[in-house]
């Protein structure tokens, strides 16, 4: 009875230095974690089995493109398909026909940042091709695919998380305000082809934020010449420039620091809807894959 116990305290004792472990892991970069997100936290990452495994060689910045077997708590297989050059990006498909047929289910994503993250599942519709042929496959996606709602989602600010419908209504509107965000950014010209988020970045920041920039990195549209300004986040925003660049619908957002907040918080998110016709294109191809498990 004693050593019984004691188990169950060593047990309590080593559960914060679990999750403090599990915490370190997420945001020093570790991929596999960065992938589960909240859902390693709560228990739900580790409710499926991978039953196999499967990888391709580089596919341009998408990287290694991964395609595991699953099988969930109830018993049911899927695929789960990560464009590993995409950290925090999983297609979830259903168990391939006899011929490989399956179809598309859900996009899972997690949009990480400093102080914590933005975590959703959205609903799909597309269909595609995984064959296995001995230890190799081929995966193809068919266009198109196209995105419906969001309809469920977790975000986390340092120590506070939001769940169910607060948090869903905040993911839906950050949604809307992105989607105007980058229907405004494709139809800027000249726009340059990204190399991925880095360059991305790189680009639009001192477009969108050039107070926060140094003042040789402004565009040339910059002025401050009797420019307007207001205050917002703790930042004087010339509201002058925002006026002339920006569509009506973004000009409030701007001002307010509210796109600030988006940028800081979901830049990942932000460049996943710019380029997410470049990625379903990419995927649309034949894609070799080897059996790794």
């Amino acid at each position: 009875m004693r050593k019984k116990e004691k188990e169950t305290k060593n047990r309590q004792a080593s559960l914060p230095l679990l999750i403090a472990g599990v915490l370190a892991l997420l945001f020093s970069g570790c991929s596999s974690l960065v992938n589960l997100g909240g859902r390693a936290l709560d228990g739900s990452a580790f409710e499926e089995k991978t039953l196999a495994r499967y990888r391709s060689p580089a596919v341009m910045d998408l990287g290694q493109v991964e395609v595991r077997e699953v099988r969930g708590k109830t018993g049911e297989v899927s695929l789960a398909i990560s464009p590993r050059g995409i950290p925090a990006l999983v297609f979830r498909a259903s168990a391939p026909s006899g011929g490989g047929e399956f179809r598309l289910i859900s996009l899972e994503f997690l949009s990480s940042h400093t102080t914590g993250w933005n975590e959703f599942t959205r609903e799909l519709s597309g269909s595609g091709l995984f064959r296995v042929e001995g230890g190799e496959a081929v995966l193809r996606l068919n266009e198109p695919v196209d995105t419906l709602d969001i309809r469920e989602g977790k975000i986390r600010q340092k120590d506070t998380r939001f769940t169910g419908g607060e948090a869903l209504q905040a993911l839906r509107n950050r949604e809307e305000r992105i989607a105007v965000l980058v229907q405004w950014m494709r139809i800027r010209e000249p726009v340059p082809a990204f190399a991925g988020r880095k360059s991305f970045e790189r680009y639009w920041k001192p477009i969108l934020f050039p107070e926060l920039v140094l003042a040789k990195k402004r565009p040339k549209t910059w002025n401050t010449a009797g420019a307007l300004w207001t205050r917002a986040e703790d930042i004087r925003w010339n509201s002058s420039y925002t006026a002339i660049l920006f569509p009506e619908e973004l000009q409030r957002v701007r001002d307010s620091g509210t796109l600030l907040r988006d940028w800081e918080e979901a830049v990942s998110w932000i460049y996943l809807e710019y380029e997410w016709d470049r990625i379903i294109a990419l995927l649309g191809e034949e894609i070799h894959l080897t059996k790794t498990k």
